[in-house]
């Protein structure tokens, strides 16, 4: 028989489970009666909670716990007729702290058949053997009131000692099912009852106990008082054999059922000199007694023990300190767990999107979640409650009904690629520290290129934090081109110089001329027409006027699909201008760059070849974590001589390899993040074409929802023609509202509508949608298709809602 799989503990959902840890909480282990255990030749040693709940003192007479009737349940043995073997049981008291406690229900199916009177409730009482020992069902404590197996733990029930096994799985795999799910009790905060009574199966004290927060001394101490009872006991399973060739160990962890090659001998039959020589034999190899001869069954013990004892460690016990790589897994492990949960959740649609609290709430703590830093250090089951409270207060933008931004959705394989990018932890600026990932950068970068439509000896690019610095990157290499002297004069040498960009563009315009000395009331904004689109006749005008004015254009911004009407600027047009004047022409395609991709729908950015410099964000429409964004230019090398400071400690020319994939240069950062690694993931996993399918899917939502409230009363469109992206403006209108004629006194009143649907959305957490007035048109809302796990039940669903919350406003 191979040594079990471990696996880490779970929920009463069968989950993945993270307690809280028990702060306060003073542990006594106590072992109140030594049972001597009946198995038979051929039975299998399972770990198995039987039963957990607060329970009186039972009689000190025989007391037998019998299964009531049902399919999980089988009924007791006649009379005179010996019941099949079960595990003997010792009791555990453990005391909680209130809030942590953990106090289980008595499962619904055991009854209480007693041969004495029930004396009176006490802490000090003992469970005795029954007189014919009827055997508990695997499933035992997961059953209803009816004996059924309940929830998921219904799927992960085990059979009882006398049925099949479930088709398709080994009875080893489906007992290993069932000693899981006893063992996931649900946890209950303890206000009146502060002792905790856990019956459990004799096998599993020891990692029952090397769990409780005590000390190493004091557990050590008081399991071996324990274990040596135990062992002196007649018959005792402790450091002997069953029938089945299987060793118990007799140290704290360590009671794990091991395979022992050819030893046979029947269970309480060895006998003090075959016990004793056992133990020899295993001091000659010089291994401690409570380890196995299988390494691999060591060390899941241990790591099984550490799994739930982390209230005592800190991160200075984790990896690089000595001896840490046990406890480093194992609460890498916790905390992949974590995430695993937090991901199923996101997914789920029947689960909140977010649990809101203000601010101050947050300043000042909720249930425990301290968000004040402590000069001294806290354990790492705290840093775990931690981790959870910090995903439980947070937002789920994965969530199939989280519409609020362009960047929302969680693919899997991009966070795959985020793990592994902050596990190299290394900085993009040289080949040197990041081979792989600045060769993965060029051909990134080449691939967007060509889809561009340049040529690959004419461009290049850099990934940089963010659309906004992005377009900074823009207007600083357009800056350059023009008056290549600004890197070392500065401004003073410079003519008053001006950019023009759409007045439905992107604020980090403004931004970016702040920064860069250029000054927002040199960014001249363009009238756009109904559609959010730039009118290439007043771009003509407004640089004309600007050269009458003394001042010098340099850099035209056309958009790509805008933010809020997603609006495409008629890039041919004012490429046309461009060439004339002899401007810079940047593309903001931060949020429709990725509508390149879809052959249906990337005539929409016809022009874009013609463009001098172009934001591309694949963290909007296609879907990569955030964040990554990429600025592509068709000139090369201008990115490098623009910022380049040819630092010796870092860019020597004298390297051993090609200094061309030195990177760092080429930014104005030093240190850089490794942003490319999960785009390259995803762009494997997905092929250009799975990415088209993904777009179009959102195009196609977007033109449902559009359908939809087109044909709906209390709806209006804020553009009647079909929308030219995956935006979709609209207002509600409550029925209070329809028969109010339109105008000032209308607007007045819907500009608050909006606002309000939104907070009661927040407050309820079922679904998140932006709203915002531009220009005169007042408040309206805002919906964008990026989530890859939005379906058109989730467009209902949202319309059902803002209907719902808005009726009565």
């Amino acid at each position: 028989m191979s040594p079990r799989r471990k696996c880490p503990p779970l929920d009463t959902r069968g989950n993945a489970s993270t307690p809280r840890p028990c702060r306060r909480a003073p542990v006594t282990a106590l072992v109140s009666q030594h049972i001597p255990p009946i198995v038979t030749e051929g039975t299998t040693l399972r770990r198995m909670n039987v039963f957990s709940r607060p329970l009186p003192s039972p009689p000190r007479d025989h007391t037998t716990w019998v299964p009531s009737a049902g399919p999980e349940c089988p009924p007791p043995p006649t009379p005179g007729q010996a019941g099949p073997p079960h595990r003997d049981t010792v009791r555990i008291q453990t005391q909680c702290a209130p809030r942590h406690s953990a106090h289980r229900a008595r499962p619904a199916c055991l009854s209480r058949q007693k041969t004495t009177p029930r004396p009176k409730p006490s802490c000090s009482g003992t469970l005795t053997p029954a007189t014919h020992r009827p055997a508990l069902p695997h499933a035992l404590s997961c059953c209803d009131p009816g004996g059924r197996a309940t929830g998921r733990r219904r799927a992960a029930a085990c059979q009882d000692a006398h049925a099949e096994p479930r088709p398709g799985r080994p009875p080893a795999a489906t007992c290993q099912r069932a000693a899981r799910t006893a063992s996931a009790s649900r946890r209950r905060r303890c206000h009146s009852a502060p002792w905790e009574v856990r019956v459990v199966s004799l096998l599993e004290l020891p990692s029952l106990a090397t769990d409780l927060p005590l000390g190493t001394q004091e557990r050590s101490w008081r399991l071996e008082s324990c274990l040596q009872e135990m062992r002196d006991m007649p018959g005792s399973p402790i450091g002997t054999e069953h029938p089945g060739g299987e060793t118990v160990s007799s140290e704290p962890g360590c009671l794990r059922p091991e395979r022992r090659a050819g030893g046979y001998s029947a269970w309480g039959g060895t006998g003090e000199e075959e016990e004793e020589e056992d133990r020899k034999q295993m001091r000659k190899k010089s291994i401690h007694p409570c380890q196995s001869t299988d390494k691999d069954v060591i060390k899941e013990t241990h790591a099984e023990n550490l799994m739930t004892n982390l209230s005592n460690a800190y991160a200075s016990d984790l990896l690089p300190s000595k001896e840490g790589e046990d406890l480093t897994k194992c609460f890498l492990l916790r905390v992949v767990n974590i995430l695993l949960h937090y991901i199923e959740k996101t997914f789920d649609v029947k689960s909140k999107i977010l649990d809101f609290h203000h601010p101050h709430q947050l300043l000042e703590g909720l249930d425990g979640f301290d968000l004040e830093l402590s000069d001294h250090p806290e354990s790492l089951e705290q840093l775990l409650v931690d981790c959870t409270d910090t995903l439980k207060y947070g937002v789920k933008t994965g969530h199939p009904r989280y519409f609020n931004q362009l960047s929302s959705g969680l693919d899997v394989i991009g966070l795959a690629g985020e793990w592994l990018t902050a596990t190299a932890n290394t900085n993009m600026f040289t080949y040197e520290v990041a081979p792989v990932f600045t060769v993965m950068e060029a051909v990134l970068l080449k691939k967007m290129c060509e889809i561009i439509g340049w040529r690959e000896a004419e461009a290049e690019g850099i990934f940089s934090p963010g659309g906004s610095i992005s377009n900074l990157y823009g207007i600083l290499v357009a800056r350059y081109k023009q008056y290549p002297e600004i890197k070392a004069k500065g401004m003073t040498f410079l003519p008053r110089i001006v950019l023009f960009v759409s007045e439905q563009g992107h604020y980090s315009i403004k931004k970016a001329a702040a920064t860069l000395g250029i000054g927002t009331d040199n960014v001249i904004e363009v009238k756009c027409d109904e559609r959010g689109k730039m009118i290439p006749a007043e771009l003509e005008k407004n640089i004309l006027q600007a050269k009458r004015k003394g001042q010098t254009p340099f850099c035209v911004v056309a958009t790509a699909g805008s933010t809020v009407f997603g609006a495409f600027d008629p890039l041919h047009d004012i490429a046309d201008i461009c060439e004339i004047h002899k401007l810079w022409m940047h593309v903001d395609a931060a949020w429709g760059g990725g509508l390149l991709l879809s052959r249906n729908h990337s005539y929409k950015l016809s022009g874009i070849e013609r463009a001098d410099s172009v934001t591309w964000n694949p963290h909007k429409l296609m879907g990569v974590p955030l964040q990554c964004s990429a600025i592509l230019t068709r000139e090369k090398g201008l990115l490098g001589a623009c910022n380049q400071m040819q630092a010796e400690y870092l860019f020597q020319p004298d390297k051993v390899y090609n200094s061309n994939f030195d990177t760092g240069d080429k930014t104005i950062q030093c240190g850089r993040h490794v942003d490319v690694f999960k785009l390259w993931l995803m762009w494997k996993a997905k092929g250009t074409y799975g990415f088209e399918v993904q777009i179009d899917r959102y195009m196609e939502l977007a033109k449902y929802f559009y359908k939809v409230l087109k044909k709906k009363d209390n709806f209006k469109l804020v553009f009647d023609a079909e929308p030219e992206f995956t935006n979709v403006c609209f207002w509600y209108f409550p029925p209070r509202l329809k028969h109010i004629p339109k105008g000032f006194e209308r607007d007045q009143e819907l500009q608050k509508i909006a606002p309000k649907i939104k907070a009661q959305m927040i407050v309820e957490g079922t679904v998140m949608l932006s709203y915002q007035p531009c220009g005169d048109k007042v408040n309206f809302f805002r919906m964008v298709f990026s989530n890859p796990a939005t379906r058109q039940t989730d467009v209902d669903y949202l319309i059902d809602e803002i209907q719902r919350l808005g009726k009565d406003l």
